[in-house]
């Protein structure tokens, strides 16, 4: 398939605004298409826009960006997506001094916190690029421009997921309301839940067939936000949605076209795209010379990386401008992924053995640097406990075709199978179908063991049980916030990690920040928003 994010030619055409006065664009490209003269090879070039939004700052090097700000690369959608999610849970702590990092690392956060403001103007930014191209689309007969549309509606739809899991109740709009010409309206969850889901009911067979491609959505794109929408139902709207849940995670495990790779590594690889890893369903594409940017898989690698216990060049194989040293896990997280009770009997970790090769899960790619304590919350990177789980090699240590020695090949996971797995077992479980779902995670479990050695029995799969296998498998890859949240323990629950609360055993947090602020500058912005509960 021909990669959408290497055939950007041309900047979208049309001038957009958004929400707030930040979010207008104005084309860089002079040579404008007038949507009276589209072209197909135009519409991918447009589509192709789409997708880079959440994914790239913008067109062009260093000044390219669709959004102004400091730092391009630091604020755009996965990079903001990924802090959100992962650094105020136990899985993640970065050392850096930049505004914002440490009330993420010590859930202390303001409406004014730069990297809220940046996720929710980026994601409105996609949602405003879709709305525009579903509007030309609509009543476009020709097949391919038909699949094109439907595509859009996923990614507006994927936009929306995350602003209801991250924000609540944000502004909304669609291709009916037009550009700028009036303040959005406010939309309440659960109107935002039935939105999505009938958006995605609509297209479930308007794009591709599962297993066409991860780099653009499928069908099988389609049925995994429906089951992770499922999923969270219960937080979103207060009504679980357990079969619903099951049904379309089903659907994913049974079509026949996706397997788990025998090979964990590989979905952090270079070639970790579809079909060369048939357990891919949905990411963003990452490419060494057509994405260039410190995003996406290139921020995981290099933030990762230090001088003295992850060197980049010889553990990720990113020479070039490495060891940023700024993210790694808390210990807690280690105790959870190693299990060191039951690989090390009760004992302390082994000095001899930093790198847990004798832990015999292989998921498990972590570290152990000059502490596995973090004495201060904003202690430097050489404390906590180092994660290389993403690589810039091809699963077999090779280079990809593209290689860069700055900017990885490795494209963002989004929807693995491994997930309908885990997201069904939970569903089952609330249900009281122990039986099958212990087999569900027991296949997940078999991969990450070789073998029959990690399977569990019916009597040790509890919640706790469900909610740490989702971090042994998920580690890094932005979900572990929304699973604490639907377990109960992101805030306030009987789970702390260290510096949780701005304490270093960790402390309970009010429930209220189990939702992010809507930023300040949109509530000051637009007289149609209130502020969520708390802030």
């Amino acid at each position: 398939m021909k990669k959408l994010l290497s055939i950007i030619g041309l900047v979208i055409p049309f001038a957009f605004s958004a929400c707030v006065d930040d979010l207008d664009v104005t084309p860089k490209d002079p040579d404008t298409i007038l949507s009276g003269n589209l072209t197909e090879a135009h519409m991918e070039q447009v589509l192709a826009k789409i997708y880079a939004s959440f994914i790239i700052p913008g067109q062009g090097a260093n000044g390219g960006a669709d959004i102004s700000s400091g730092d391009e690369n630091f604020f755009t959608t996965m990079r903001a997506l990924w802090n959100l999610q992962e650094l105020p849970t136990d899985e993640a702590i970065c050392a850096w001094g930049d505004v914002g990092i440490a009330d993420l690392n010590t859930q202390t956060w303001s409406p004014s916190n730069p990297f809220l403001t940046a996720l929710y103007q980026r994601l409105g930014l996609s949602v405003t690029y879709a709305n525009d191209f579903i509007a030309l689309t609509k009543n476009i007969e020709d097949p391919d421009i038909a699949r094109y549309n439907a595509e859009a509606r996923f990614l507006r739809a994927l936009a929306y997921y995350w602003h209801i899991d991250l924000f609540g109740n944000p502004p909304f709009v669609t291709e009916e309301d037009g550009v700028g010409k009036s303040f959005p309206k406010q939309v309440s969850r659960a109107e935002l839940f039935e939105y999505i889901e009938n958006e995605l009911l609509a297209i479930e067979n308007l794009v591709a067939a599962p297993g066409t491609h991860s780099q653009q959505a499928d069908r099988g794109a389609v049925w995994m936000l429906l089951a992770r929408l499922y999923l969270n139902a219960e937080v979103y709207t207060g009504t679980p949605r357990w079969e619903d849940c099951i049904e379309y995670a089903t659907k994913v495990i049974e079509s026949g076209k996706y397997e788990l790779n025998p090979n964990y590594r590989q979905n952090f690889s270079a070639d970790n795209h579809y079909p060369a890893n048939r357990e891919m369903i949905f990411a963003w594409e990452q490419d060494g010379i057509n994405t260039q940017g410190y995003v996406g898989t290139t921020f995981l690698i290099q933030s990762s990386s230090d001088a003295e216990y992850l060197p980049a060049q010889e553990i990720h194989n990113l020479p070039a401008n490495p060891n940023w040293n700024g993210n790694r896990a808390r210990k807690d997280f280690m105790n959870i992924l190693v299990d060191t009770l039951a690989t090390y009997g009760n004992v302390p970790v082994p000095a001899n053995d930093p790198f847990f090769t004798q832990c015999p899960d292989t998921r498990v790619y972590l570290r152990i640097k000059k502490s596995i304590d973090i004495p201060t919350a904003g202690a430097s990177g050489d404390f906590g406990i180092g994660v290389y789980k993403f690589t810039a090699t091809n699963a077999d240590g090779s280079n990809p075709e593209n290689y860069n020695e700055a900017y990885a090949c490795t494209d963002f996971p989004i929807f693995r199978l491994a997930d309908a797995y885990l997201m069904r077992a939970e569903a089952r479980f609330r249900l009281g179908e122990i039986e099958d779902a212990v087999d569900d995670v027991n296949v997940i479990r078999e991969r990450a063991f070789g073998g029959t050695s990690g399977n569990i029995t019916a009597a040790q799969l509890t919640e706790r049980f469900l909610l740490d296998e989702r971090a042994r498998e998920f580690y890094y890859e932005a979900h572990r916030r929304t699973d604490l949240i639907r377990f109960g323990q992101f805030t306030n629950g009987t789970y702390h990690w260290q510096w949780k609360g701005g304490v270093f055993a960790g402390v309970a947090t009010s429930p209220h920040l189990n939702l992010y602020p809507i930023p300040g500058e949109e509530v000051a912005a637009n007289p149609n928003m209130i502020q969520n509960q708390g802030y």
